[in-house]
């Protein structure tokens, strides 16, 4: 990893636009960010041409659901890259450095942030449009209903976004890498998994994560009310995007109070 040092007028001028710029330098020079993100990009492809070549959609599945088969395990891993963001540099030491570099943590956070999102956001909406568009080229025409790739597609993105600005957040609170990895795939799973448990409150439960809200978007015939609650998709991603900014603000909070 680069390491960054500052004259002391320099690192007390420092902005925003200079924190993400190292943020990006450092983003770009640590291997497990580089070959997760790479993953990430990579998985709903590799998804759309399983699943056309063994033609393994259900008859009520559409064709963006089932190119997409593989997106919840690439958001996953978006989530994990923001967790990977802020929890490796406290088990290597070197967020020390960067808080050396950049005095104020709630710039370096909020750079930390911007860059995450932006990052899964563009490279989601090109990797699920392309798998899309593969998966539509490869299954057979008029087996299945199409779906709406717009503006899904451009929710799907966020979703992605959404998910890694929720793993930065926990990777702050825990800290530590393979801890923050384990609790932010616990986060996306658990409300799916418990939601029907709480009765009415299930709509609410079981899609306050982000992966009920990409399949929901992703129009696929696995997104059942009893899995994913019975929300619609954009309220859905409203909903846990609101929950995200808690948990951020929170995360925030607790990193400009407590010791690197």
């Amino acid at each position: 990893m680069t390491t960054l040092t500052l004259p002391t007028e320099q690192r007390n001028q420092t902005g925003f636009r200079e924190a993400l710029s190292y943020e990006w330098i450092k983003f770009r020079s640590v291997r497990s960010t580089v070959w997760t993100t790479a993953a990430t990009a990579v998985l709903p492809l590799l998804g759309a041409v399983f699943v056309a070549a063994t033609g393994s959609l259900q008859p009520d599945d559409t064709v963006l659901g089932g190119s997409l088969t593989l997106s919840v395990v690439a958001q996953m891993l978006a989530a994990v890259v923001g967790a990977l963001m802020i929890s490796g540099e406290y088990s290597s030491g070197t967020i020390r450095t960067t808080f050396a570099a950049v005095p104020r943590r709630s710039t370096v956070f909020a750079a930390k942030a911007t860059l995450v999102a932006a990052v899964m956001y563009v490279l989601a909406l090109l990797s699920c449009s392309a798998a899309y568009l593969v998966g539509d080229a490869m299954l057979p025409e008029g087996r299945y209903a199409q779906g709406d790739p717009l503006p899904a597609l451009f929710g799907i993105a966020a979703s992605f976004a959404v998910a890694a600005v929720l793993g930065l957040a926990v990777g702050t609170l825990v800290r530590h890498s393979a801890g923050a990895v384990t609790t932010v795939i616990g986060v996306l799973l658990l409300p799916s998994l418990f939601g029907p448990l709480f009765g009415n409150a299930e709509r609410w439960i079981a899609g306050l994560s982000p992966t009920a809200a990409l399949e929901k978007l992703t129009q696929t015939s696995d997104a059942a009310a009893d899995t994913v609650g019975s929300l619609g998709p954009w309220p859905s991603l409203l909903l846990v995007a609101a929950c995200t900014t808690a948990i951020t603000f929170a995360a925030l909070l607790l990193l400009r109070r407590r010791d690197a």
